[in-house]
Parts: C-alpha cells; structure tokens; sequence
C-alpha cells in the first residue's frame, strides 16, 4: 500500500501535510511512502530528507495522485489549473483522501469525492474525545493561529503592551480583547499576557470561564446554561436572539473600551456571526487594532476583507486566511503528528483497516462506497440541489 504526500497548490500555502520525521513513521507502520518533488520546500523540509526517511520522489502531482493507496494533504481538493483538472478527480477511483476537507463548505469537491468512489476524511471533523487528542489538527492549526494573531496586532497598534514604568513616567499596558475562548482564543489570552496585556475573554459558552480565568483573563459573557451555549463536541452553537441581544450590548461595550480585539467566534458549516458592526468600529479609539480570524468564513467583523488589511474609522482591521501557514516549519510539524497519528489508527500490518463502529473512523468520514456519509454533508448537499431547482 502506497501513502502520498501531496504538494499543496493553495494560494500562499507554504505547509506539508506530512515531515520526514513523520514518514520516516508511516514506512515503519509498513506503508510504501511517495512524495510529490518539492511538497515540503516551503516549509524548508528538503526532498533529501524525505528520501533518508525512506520516501521514494515523484516529479508530478498526475503520478502522485493516481499512485496512491492514500492521499495524505492539509487543504481540501482544489483545481490545479497546471493539469487543467480538479485534484478530486486526479486521485486514483476507490483510494482514500485525508485532508482538511471541510465539507459543508466544499460540496463540489465532496460530490466529485462520491461519485469517484473515494473513502475521504476530514480532519477537521475529528471527535473531540480523549483518545482523538494526538489527531485533533483544528486544535494544532488554531493554537498557531492564536499565536499568530496576538503577534500582528501587537506590530501594528502604535503603542506597546505592557505596562513600563521609566524616568519618563509610567506607561498603561495595553487593553486586549479575545472574543471567542476556543483554543485560539486561549493562546490568544496566553501570548498577550505573556507580553504584558491587560486581557479580557467575552465567549457564550461559561464552561470555558475557568480556563479564561486561569490564564490570567478576565471573562466576560451573557448568562447562559452550558446546553444553551454549545453543542455536545464543546463548540459555539447559536443562541436565542434575546441571549443574543444582552450579549451583543456587553460585547459592544467592551470593543469601545480595548486597544486590540481579537476575534475567533466560528460555527462549524455556517458563515461566521457577526459580532462587531461598522458602527462599534467607528466608536473604538482611534489606532486600534482588529484581528478577525473567522476573516476566511465571512468575518465576525463588519468590515472585514477576507485576506486584506484595511482602515476604516482609524483602526486597522486584519482579515488574515490561513494564518498557521505563515509558521510554516511549526504548524507542518503540528499537522504531520496529527494526520500521521490518524493514519495509523487506521492501520493494521501495512494497509488500511476501516473499523467503522469506531468513533473516531467513522466520524471523520465523509464519503465512501459512492455514497455521501457524513448526514450534516449530505444535507448541505440537498439543500443545494433543491435551491438549485
């Protein structure tokens, strides 16, 4: 059985889905091992590396796709305009895709995933149970990006973060505020703390109050039951409008009082909420500084540009897509655990082994056997067909 690991063709992408040390794993687990030439270069992994890990190369994206037994990626099946095809079409009928697929807003892809007969997983999709922790890559790519944002605030508001006390006088540290206390927004509140912050956390969800707290935060938040605030995997659900409401009027108070807001607030499948309007923007002080990771789902802000950096009311809003890849040495090397982690849960003597009263198997799968599995992607698929007709 042959595991490929293919070259990213995502704009700006600089990640790999596997690193040599990680192949060097999947060989030992008994799987032939190939790599598209120059898949890691971006995130400075050279082929030699890949070949003393026991990796054979391949010159071309058409050969590494239609090789592989498996395909391991991060993005999900994009058109590669070199080939002048889709890479869900590229992979060999009835192998298997493990990616970052995010299907409910892939359903192109996914339909192409169907009909070709490929068993596709998504690794953003993975249970969030204990024995799913080492595969869990959303974690890894939003520790990054939490990481990440704190950084690109802190160069563009024009003061500093800390409090300093000199000759000169004492300086007030800055004010940050998270919105959304998910594991982005939590390496959010420890690196601003880290660099001296005064840090606040405004989130729906009060199981998360504690972890705020421990980092050193403030938390900020409407009352609301744990069943109200989230659903059973622990992420943000939406709320009633009158939770809504109260929360929205807390939020707004806050924005109009912070240097730097960080926003991470997302719903798995649905456009980002919006949570800062235009006129909460015009109310901030002058030279704030917004960072809006939910920028590639639509923006919890009003005035975010999905990959641009723009000024509105003197305050810079950033709408960065695909933060992780711009570490790309750490977030590959975050990634290559997780997905190797995964591929070797499925793995018995050198070939896939598809337990599917599993959890973890079965509830990352999204296609297989011609047919769309995963029920939340089936549906998002006919709704489309029937606003279509």
């Amino acid at each position: 059985m042959i595991a490929g690991i293919a070259k990213e063709i995502g704009s700006n992408e600089r990640r790999v889905a596997v690193t040599p040390e990680s192949a060097k794993q999947i060989k030992a687990a008994g799987w032939d091992v190939i790599l598209e030439t120059g898949a890691g270069k971006g995130s400075f992994f050279e082929d030699r590396a890949y070949e003393e890990a026991g990796a054979s190369l391949v010159s071309s994206a058409a050969e590494l796709w239609s090789r592989s037994d498996v395909v391991l990626k991060i993005q999900p099946p994009l058109p590669n305009r070199a080939l002048n095809a889709h890479e869900a079409e590229l992979i060999r009928e009835g192998a298997a895709l493990i990616c970052m697929l995010r299907p409910l807003s892939n359903i192109d892809a996914v339909k192409i995933l169907a009909r070709r007969r490929i068993t596709s997983f998504s690794m953003d999709m993975m249970p969030r149970t204990t024995r799913a922790q080492r595969m869990d890559a959303l974690s890894s790519m939003s520790t990054i990006a939490g990481y990440k944002a704190v950084l690109i605030a802190s160069d563009t508001l024009p003061k500093i973060l800390p409090m300093l006390v000199t000759a000169a006088g004492t300086i007030a540290p800055s004010r940050v505020l998270i919105v959304g206390a998910g594991v982005a927004g939590l390496q959010a509140i420890a690196t601003a703390r880290r660099l001296g912050a005064v840090v606040e956390a405004y989130d729906v969800r009060p199981a998360v109050k504690e972890e705020v707290e421990s980092l050193g935060a403030k938390f900020v938040g409407p009352q609301l039951s744990e069943r109200e605030a989230q659903d059973e995997q622990g992420y943000a659900k939406a709320i009633s409008p009158e939770a809504q409401r109260q929360g929205m009027e807390m939020l707004q108070q806050r924005v109009a009082q912070a240097d730097v807001v960080i926003t991470t607030a997302r719903v798995p499948g649905l456009k980002a909420p919006r949570l800062i309007p235009a006129d909460s923007v015009a109310r901030m002080k002058p030279g704030s500084v917004i960072v809006d990771l939910a920028a590639d789902m639509g923006g919890n802000c009003e005035l975010t540009q999905p990959g641009e950096t723009v000024i509105r009311h003197d305050v810079t809003i950033h709408g960065p897509v695909r933060l992780a890849s711009t570490v790309p040495v750490h977030a590959s090397q975050m990634y290559s655990r997780n997905v190797t982690a995964f591929l070797l849960h499925l793995t018995r003597q050198g070939s896939l082994h598809l337990d599917w009263t599993d959890d973890i198997t079965s509830g990352t799968c999204v296609t297989r056997d011609g047919e769309i599995v995963n029920a939340a992607t089936r549906q998002r698929v006919e709704d489309a067909a029937t606003a279509t007709a």
